[in-house]
């Protein structure tokens, strides 16, 4: 009924299956009644923290409610059939609705989603995308997973859902989306660039591995990602330095790891793509994290 005071949906592989606040490990029963229960529920918007440990992966799903989802600590990567998405802290991802998709955690994650209902506000994205959080989300949706899932629309909480659905729009596009190619051959060079990214690889040597002239391969990569091979091989970096810095490593070691001459060609690239040098990252991780606590 609304007015009562339900808690939030919450998930954590590691609590005790008898907590009726949480689901237990993601077995295929668990991971369907997680999706049911947001079948289910009522209202234009829903709020869900979780915890992953790290490595754990949430098998392919879909559901009929959009989600928006929020990394406070850890890096997540969400994969589709067309491509995958880091989230990394301070940053959310969009997901439409009726997507079939993964999501993977690297390091210990903290994740907040928001379930939007279809039809409960116009001009939401229609495609994926990583977004940027403004000061503003960022604290609707740490407010949004402690508010009861029942409520009045002119309530406090109805009024901080609303909020949120106005606010979606807002939120800035961030180019941290890795499209991958059909071509299974092309496919399994990007999977191979993934396990061992440099920043200096060749495109004359990707042209080669397909028997292509390089003008010929140029198009063909740009034909199958809609990128150029140079900003793929960027966006495929930052996917490799982003659990690494969470991690804890220092920025000069994963710079050159990668293949960068300097730091701060490492820092120039890093901030073009994330909208913040590598410092700034850390430090609003970490204080997005303290918030939640």
């Amino acid at each position: 009924m609304p007015g009562t005071s339900r808690r939030p949906f919450e998930d954590r592989p590691d609590r005790d299956p008898q907590d009726d606040d949480t689901e237990p490990a993601w077995t295929r029963e668990a991971h369907d009644r997680i999706i049911d229960r947001l079948e289910r529920a009522r209202g234009p918007v829903i709020a869900k923290a979780s915890e992953y440990p790290d490595g754990y992966v949430v098998r392919p799903h879909r559901h009929s409610r959009a989600q928006l989802i929020y990394a406070l600590a850890g890096v997540v990567t969400v994969s589709t059939a067309t491509g995958s998405w880091m989230v990394p802290p301070d940053h959310a991802l969009w997901v439409p609705a009726d997507l079939e998709h993964s999501v993977t955690a690297r390091g210990q994650v903290s994740m907040r989603s928001i379930y939007v209902a279809p039809g409960a506000v116009s001009q939401l994205p229609r495609e994926t995308r990583v977004v940027g959080l403004t000061d503003l989300m960022r604290s609707l949706m740490l407010e949004a997973v402690r508010l009861p899932q029942s409520y009045e629309a002119a309530s406090r909480a109805g009024l901080i859902m609303a909020l949120i659905l106005e606010e979606i729009p807002n939120l800035p596009e961030r180019p941290l989306g890795l499209p991958f190619p059909a071509d299974p051959r092309l496919a399994k060079l990007c999977r191979s660039f993934l396990e061992n990214p440099a920043v200096g690889a060749s495109i004359d040597e990707w042209a080669g591995s397909l028997a292509m002239s390089r003008r010929s391969f140029t198009r063909f990569f740009r034909s199958e990602t809609g990128v150029s091979l140079s900003a793929w091989r960027q966006q495929a970096c930052i996917f490799a330095a982003l659990p690494r810095l969470a991690g804890g490593e220092q920025v000069t070691s994963v710079a050159l790891d990668l293949g960068y001459d300097s730091t701060a060609a490492f820092t120039t690239m890093f901030k073009r793509m994330t909208g913040m040098v590598p410092s700034r990252y850390l430090r609003a991780s970490a204080l997005a994290l303290q918030a939640a606590e």
